[in-house]
């Protein structure tokens, strides 16, 4: 039976993507961005309780896979052509830019899948983390309006995330094989410092956060190469 617990976490990551892209279509990003919350809760405890219980299996690497495109690359790319629906954009065709995001997760993905320099950490942002910085930016707008009424600036914002999903650039992973600090001490004073940002701004923290990950794996994989 305990074979079957990770990958019905990972069914709850696609049910929750389902029901974000639901709602995204909807116009309330609200809620879509709860439901990423949600997905990426799940995304974290699947692989974590696939290590724990030692039930690792090719289909469970295939399901996290296709729940991701959904949770972490439909939704996201529903959500920018929502808000560039809604910005200042002079022609009806110009939103449908916002799905570059779910193309190029896509890519993300399937590079992830083949690329054997990626079994412990990633090689370009990872889509989880991608998509909480695209969700964050309608609650931004609401404490800053106008900042991204400008619909150059989310196609900008579109071109350069997309970048970053299948750049060449080392992020370490926030998947935990243990909870021993030695070997995961990186990645718990970023979520610690993620915590208390959350805590203070708490969506407006996302773009800060997304910063610092950056920032902290470059520093951390100074001059490391990935293993092959």
């Amino acid at each position: 039976m305990k074979r079957h617990i990770p990958n019905a976490l990972t069914c709850a990551n696609l049910f929750s993507g389902c029901v974000g892209v639901v709602f995204a279509f909807k116009g309330d990003l609200n809620v879509a961005a709860y439901a990423v919350l949600l997905s990426g809760v799940f995304d974290f405890f699947d692989g974590f309780v696939a290590r724990l219980l030692h039930v690792k299996s090719p289909i469970g690497k295939e399901l996290d896979s296709l729940a991701d495109m959904v949770s972490f690359g439909v939704l996201p790319g529903v959500v920018m052509f929502q808000l560039l629906t809604l910005s200042n954009i002079s022609s009806p065709y110009l939103p449908y830019f916002g799905f570059l995001i779910t193309i190029f997760s896509a890519l993300r993905l399937a590079k992830f899948n083949i690329d054997t320099r990626q079994t412990e950490d990633f090689i370009g942002l990872n889509t989880p983390m991608n998509t909480l910085f695209i969700v964050s930016l309608p609650f931004i707008q609401k404490d800053y309006p106008g900042l991204f009424n400008s619909s150059i600036l989310l196609m900008a914002v579109t071109l350069v995330m997309s970048f970053l999903l299948v750049s060449e650039i080392r992020i370490f992973s926030l998947k935990f094989g243990s909870l021993d600090w030695a070997e995961n001490k990186i990645k718990f004073i970023f979520l610690i410092i993620s915590a208390i940002l959350i805590a203070l701004l708490k969506f407006t923290a996302i773009p800060f956060i997304l910063v610092i990950y950056i920032l902290a794996s470059l520093v951390h994989f100074n001059g490391k190469k990935p293993a092959e």
